[in-house]
């Protein structure tokens, strides 16, 4: 059982949804990761967590994922 008030869960978190264009998708989600350094407020580009893909973050609060399809 865990004592965590159940306003702080994930489940008020809106949904991430995923395009996809030809061989490529694109996840749009909101960003919930603490990050140790300054972000640009307006757009931040950065590598993914996997080869070949990208993650942009818009207004510090949305986080695009750029990847090939499989």
């Amino acid at each position: 059982m865990t004592t965590l008030n159940s306003t702080f869960g994930m489940e008020y978190a809106p949904t991430p949804f995923m395009i996809r264009f030809g061989r490529r998708e694109m996840l749009v989600t909101r960003d919930f990761r603490k990050r140790f350094y300054a972000v640009n407020p307006f757009i931040e580009c950065d590598t993914g967590v996997e080869p070949g893909h990208v993650e942009i973050l818009l207004f510090s609060r949305w986080l695009l994922i750029l990847s090939k399809a499989h």
